[in-house]
């Protein structure tokens, strides 16, 4: 350990030290169980608090840099989070540095920053893309922009691909977006083993080497979390959203593995078999019951992602991959597979109850979606004339076959040139000529799979789910695919506009 990392545990003990030992003084002091030491303070023997110009734990808003506040681009004014707290870039502050010393990143420090610089690179420094996050260890606040780290160990991180930044099809690993139920375990795969049992006629358990040596794939799909997208989420209504911030949930990787049904020819699956359950070496240990036919269709056991092996965050050393259905279901560090004719009652996300009190069973494919990434929120028209609007489609539903894009506000709608390659349940990619006149508009966009499912305006999906645009808003929903609208002022700066189409 550097001198610096030990001085900078003593102090982070010295403070716990203090916190402790004052709680435990004052509650005696309140039930009389102790006196006060006469003529001195009992907590001048106490070791001192740190001084706040070294802490990386917390920084006090006067000792804030004020160079690093981001200021509203309209007003001037600084910025401040739902929490009333600054929003401050840390990037290049003693603060940042100390932390990325100090990572506590998901996976722990082998993960970190520090060690990806040495293993693959450094960007240029004018690249400045990262993930949104929305947890209190990582170091990225709700709005995507770093704040000071904590020291509290996080359990639950989620932090979202700055998919506003993203060029071609393909998210970076690095920039994929993360969602934990519980800590990042370190896995030897040397030790991992993969079981699969149940009504099989031949169970079977495979190491990691045995599982590389059966008939690989690669293929590209997308992952997306159930909840990409919904309005319940204050950053998806702010008018100064991304389009990270608004589907910060989804990312496109290659993915490389074994197909399921070569695994399920190897074992032999008994007659009557409808489902199998797959489950997690890690703490939380999550189950799903996933339908035989999606076995036998393109599921399958991933091992590589982006041309290297998964990393830990995203399930190294094998994770589950269902093209198309809810990223929850695509179970990480996975371990098992029970193949059975009922459905585990161990999870409760199979059923989607409407407001006339039907219930809609085993919704798992992902609904077709689009968003214009170029111009999207929080960028800027510098000019009048020529643009090229851009962005991506996807659906879990397969390919896309058609993207239409409206700049009158949804009044009309122009068919997109579709870019390939086309995958199917894959991002693919639009562009559009656009002529702007300085005037202010509304542009967005809307895909249609091969399924001839189209994506709707948000009063088309507030009369599907039976409620008005108003009760949508506040309630949100799961699955939700409405139309993401951009809204150019006069000045040409670009704002979320949802609901306007």
């Amino acid at each position: 350990m550097k001198s610096e990392d030990k001085r900078t545990n003593s102090r982070q003990s010295a403070r716990r030290r203090f916190l402790k030992r004052s709680a435990a003084l004052a509650g005696l002091a309140a039930v009389g169980g102790i006196r006060p030491a006469r003529g001195q303070d009992f907590l001048s023997k106490l070791p001192p608090l740190p001084d706040p110009k070294e802490r990386t734990d917390y920084v006090p808003e006067d000792l804030v840099p004020k160079e690093h506040v981001l200021r509203d681009p309209w007003t001037g004014e600084m910025m401040r989070d739902e929490a009333g707290d600054l929003v401050v870039d840390w990037t290049g502050t003693p603060q940042w540095e100390a932390y990325r010393k100090n990572v506590r990143a998901a996976g722990g420090p082998r993960y970190g920053p520090e060690k990806d610089t040495r293993l693959y690179g450094v960007r240029s420094r004018y690249v400045t893309a990262h993930r949104l996050g929305s947890d209190g260890g990582s170091g990225l606040g709700f709005s995507g922009i770093p704040t000071a780290p904590n020291t509290t160990k996080v359990h639950f991180p989620t932090q979202g691909t700055p998919l506003h930044s993203q060029m071609g099809i393909i998210t970076p690993s690095g920039l994929h977006f993360l969602d934990e139920h519980g800590e990042v375990p370190e896995i030897d795969p040397r030790e991992h083993r993969l079981t699969i049992f149940g009504m099989v006629d031949r169970p079977l358990t495979l190491t990691m080497d045995e599982l590389m040596d059966l008939p690989s794939v690669s293929r590209i799909h997308t992952v997306e979390c159930n909840s990409n997208g919904t309005t319940t989420y204050r950053n998806r209504l702010e008018p100064w959203a991304t389009a990270g911030h608004v589907f910060m949930e989804l990312s496109c990787s290659e993915w490389t593995g074994v197909l399921l049904s070569t695994l399920f020819e190897m074992v032999g699956v008994k007659k009557g078999a409808k489902w199998f359950q797959a489950s997690a070496v890690d703490e939380y240990n999550q189950s799903w019951s996933i339908p035989m036919w999606k076995a036998m269709d393109d599921a399958m056991v991933a091992y590589g992602q982006n041309g290297e092996p998964v990393r830990p965050e995203q399930g190294f050393p094998l994770r589950l991959l269902l093209p198309g259905f809810q990223g929850t279901m695509n179970i990480k560090r996975l371990r098992r597979i029970k193949i059975t004719d009922e459905v585990t009652l161990f999870h409760r996300m199979y059923t989607e109850q409407f407001p006339d009190n039907k219930i809609t069973w085993f919704r798992m494919e992902m609904p077709p979606k689009s968003c214009i990434l170029r111009p999207s929120g929080g960028q800027q028209l510098t000019r009048r004339g020529f643009y090229e609007i851009r962005g991506v489609a996807w659906s879990g539903g397969g390919k896309i076959r058609r993207v239409e894009v409206s700049v009158d506000g949804g009044k009309t709608w122009k068919d997109a040139e579709i870019q390939g390659p086309v995958h199917s349940k894959a991002h693919t990619r639009f562009v559009f000529p656009w002529r702007w006149n300085g005037e202010e508009v509304i542009i967005a966009s809307r895909c249609t799979d091969e399924r001839g499912s189209t994506q709707p305006t948000s009063a088309e999906f507030a009369k599907h789910q039976g409620v008005d645009l108003d009760t949508l808003m506040t309630r949100g929903s799961n699955r939700i695919n409405i139309t993401q609208p951009w809204k150019i002022d006069r000045e040409g700066r670009v704002t979320n506009a949802v609901f306007s189409i």
